[in-house]
Order: C-alpha cells, then structure tokens, then sequence
C-alpha cells in the first residue's frame, strides 16, 4: 500500500527524514504550549547557549524542546545529553523523548494511520502495524532509557558525567546538553569538550546548551557567563508567571537570604561573609578518585579529622588526609556515617585506624565527642589522638598571651591558609563541598568571631584533619 501525504501528490516509500523540520513545524502548530518570551528567544537561538535560573521556570521543557528543533534540522548528528546523575539526565532526555513521539505520531498520521485488515489474524495485524510504523515513522529503531535513534542518522544519547566523564570520551559529537551543569565535577569537562571540536571546524556545530540552577562562583557553568561565545539567559522564578506569589513568600521566610537567591532568584552566590569561598573550593578539588588498594603508600603519612553527632541525630564526618614527605596534603575521604553508639562510632575510628595506620586522630575532646575521646584514647594512647576543643578560648596575663586552648578560628584559619596557599589538594566531593560552602562567620558583639554553617559535620572534621600541619615533628601539643 503506497501513501502519500495530503500536501505532496508524489509517491513516496516510506518517511522522508529530510521533512523532520516541516515535522517538527507541525507538532509545535497543535501544541497548547505558550512559551514566555525568553523561551521563544531560546528556541531560535543557534550556537552555545547557557541558562541559570531559579526552580521551575520551565528550563529544562525550553532546552529539550530546543533539542528537538535543532536535531530534527541536523541530519547526520550526535546530541549527548549528560548530567551529574543518570536520573537528572534522563529526565530531559524523556523530555525530549515526549517530544519526537508525537511528531511520530503526526507522522504516521501524514501516512494515512494504520488500518486493521478483516483478513488478518490479531497477530498478523499486529505485526502488520508495526511494519506500518517502522515504514512510516520517525525513529530507526525502538528508544531505550539512553539511546534514540531517529532516520536521517539522527542519535541522541543520555549518561550520566560521572566523576571525571572518563566514560563518554568514546564519543564525537556535534551538540552537548548539560542539565544541572552547576554541579558537574570540573574534570567532566576536560573530557567532554574535545569530543565537539571536529564538528565545530566541519560543520559549524559543535554546540553547547549548559542549563542549571547556580551553585555558587566559580568553575565552568559560572565561567561560561563570562564567555563571549556563550548567549547567557537568566531567568528568575519571581518572573515566572506560573509561579504564585504566595509560595514565593513562604519560601523566602523559610529560607535564608542566600538560599532563597540561589534557589528561586537563579543569583550566583558567594554570601560576602561564605568563610570558604566557591572559587578556592573548586579549584582546590583537583582528582577525583582515591583508592586504598591502589593508592596507600605506607611510606607517607595519613591523619583522621572527625566530627561526632549527637546519637541519633546528624551525622558523624571522617576526612583522612595523606601528607608527602613535602608536607604537601591530600584528602583522599571525606564521609559521614549514622551515628549508632559511642561505642559504635569508636569501633569504626579504629577499624580506620588498622587500615591507615593514623599518625593523629583529631576529634572534639568535650560534649558528645568526649566519651569517644575517652574510648580512644584508652585503646589507641593519648600520643596518637588528639583532642582539639574549640570551645576552648584564650586566656591573657600581664599582657602576654597565653593560649588555655585552640580557638575554633585558628582550626579555621589553618585550613584556609592551606587552600589560598595551594597546600592541599581535596578530593571532589559533592557533600564536603556543599558542607564547606555553607560556612560563614560574624563578629558578636563582644568581638569574637563566630563560624558556622548548617551542614557543618564535614567541614568540622575537615579543619581538624587540616590541623595536622601544626605538629612539630609530627609531635603536635593541643594545649
């Protein structure tokens, strides 16, 4: 049975992938969808393109939508969706995958639609319709969760960045599509980018869509912003017509000033008083991987900084650091763990301990992190773990500073010193990263410096571990 479609008298054998525009032109007349006007400007746009915006714009509708366009006017292409996650990926690369099944369906609709035959079993129907839809439909063959391939040697694929993007370098492309580019670890980049370049000498393609809700300066997303190159959309959710005014309102008392920016306003923040900023965070956290069975070297020395939760409640964190014969410092774990027990939490510091052989365990000495204390010093020597209080304050007499103790600022002060100086390199870590963005300081009152942060664990024993650097011949004395 041949087909013709109602505006063309020709005859035809099958669908024509070089109508995919006319197609998509199709969908888009019957669809109720009504973009804003920074929609439309992103849809026509050709070329890289970066989007930051509050929650629930519509940004990630706008970029799979823009996909479909700009794949259905490409033949002969490759459109590599990635993500931190394999689920934030494929949830644009579903998106779009919405998309191109109802241009299919216009399609197969252009054909005439698939009429059962009486002379047919069920099966042999069947069989028949799919023939029809495989003759006369988009796609060469059926979607997976990763993979549409469309006629016209059109594909488009979804994976998640993982740590380094080391996975997807078997790929040349011509379009990249990075949802939540924010929180995409910097190495990612090192990989994917070349794979675009022999399009963009080729074909003049080679294009970059970056779309994310910020988080913070610094790194690719937020250079991008900065880069003639790009076409930078931002988009706040206050604008957002679907959006109440209301559920913007309770947001804003329940949030705080910088979250509320960063979450619905789409703002880069850096709060003027963040004690770590973003910048030195990200530049800091220069590898990805770190292995015990192939990483530990016995010859160089490992430290434990830790941070115990009240029981049941929080987290207890543990960062371990590695320090070369240079003094030169490496994180290579940062974790956190439930808090069972006292007991529990020092069986865990001390199966650590056999694997690193610690040269310094540093933990809180007083409230909840006292009876750990107490557990391991009692097994493992006072020479080995050390108690860093900084509840403790400064003391002074005659005009002499004498110290009764270290105060949490210069546990603090290390730790940033150690980064501004490039002294340490740390592992990426999305949750130590997140822990050490959060924490900011004010003067009180009375004059002291206060430091804080919500998700403060990691960060805690982070500047603990960091204070390793402060033993004299590794024969260090907390007073």
């Amino acid at each position: 049975m041949e087909h013709t479609h109602p505006n063309r008298m020709e005859k035809v054998q099958g669908f024509d992938p070089d109508r995919l525009p006319e197609l998509y032109d199709a969908y888009c007349s019957r669809s109720d969808w009504k973009p804003d006007r920074w929609q439309t400007r992103v849809l026509d746009y050709k070329g890289d393109l970066t989007l930051r915006s509050g929650r629930q714009v519509g940004k990630s509708t706008t970029i799979a939508k823009r996909s479909v366009k700009n794949t259905s006017l490409y033949p002969d292409t490759i459109r590599l969706v990635i993500a931190p996650a394999q689920r934030q990926s494929g949830q644009l690369f579903e998106k779009m995958l919405q998309h191109l099944i109802f241009m299919n369906e216009i399609a197969l609709e252009w054909a005439g639609g698939y009429k059962e035959s009486a002379k047919l079993s069920s099966r042999q129907n069947r069989e028949a319709k799919r023939r029809f839809e495989e003759k006369w439909g988009i796609f060469s063959k059926i979607p997976t969760k990763t993979e549409i391939c469309l006629k016209g040697n059109r594909r488009i694929y979804a994976f998640p960045a993982g740590k380094t993007g080391v996975y997807l370098r078997c790929f040349a492309i011509d379009f990249l599509d990075a949802d939540e580019a924010a929180f995409i670890p910097e190495p990612v980049w090192v990989s994917v980018l070349p794979m675009l370049a022999v399009s963009a000498k080729t074909k003049g393609l080679g294009w970059q869509t970056l779309l994310s809700t910020p988080f913070g300066k610094g790194g690719y997303f937020y250079n991008s912003f900065n880069d003639d190159s790009f076409m930078s959309f931002h988009v706040s959710s206050e604008t957002c017509p679907r959006i109440s005014a209301d559920f913007l309102a309770k947001q804003k008392a329940r949030l705080s000033k910088v979250e509320y920016a960063q979450e619905w306003l789409g703002e880069f923040i850096d709060e003027f008083n963040q004690y770590f900023p973003t910048a030195l965070i990200k530049e800091r956290m220069t590898f990805m991987d770190w292995e015990y069975t192939t990483n530990f070297d016995k010859n160089l020395k490992y430290f434990l900084g830790c941070d115990i939760a009240r029981f049941g409640k929080d987290e207890n964190a543990f960062v371990i650091i590695e320090m070369d014969n240079n003094q030169h410092l490496k994180v290579v774990h940062a974790g956190v763990t439930e808090r069972k027990s006292i007991t529990d939490t020092a069986g865990r510091i001390m199966a650590l301990n056999d694997k690193f052989k610690f040269n310094r365990i540093f933990i809180d000495d007083a409230g909840v992190g006292g009876g750990c204390y107490d557990i391991l010093v009692d097994t493992l020597s006072k020479s080995k773990v050390v108690g860093l209080n900084n509840a403790k304050r400064r003391i002074y007499d005659s005009g002499d500073e004498k110290k009764k103790g270290i105060l949490k600022e210069d546990i603090y002060s290390n730790a940033l010193v150690l980064m501004e100086r490039a002294k340490i390199d740390i592992i990426s870590s999305m949750k130590l990263q997140k822990s050490l963005k959060c924490m900011t300081f004010e003067y009180t009152a009375d004059r002291n410096l206060r430091i804080y942060g919500k998700y403060s664990h990691l960060s805690e024993a982070f500047v603990r571990a960091c204070w390793c650097t402060k033993a004299k011949g590794l024969n260090l004395f907390a007073y």
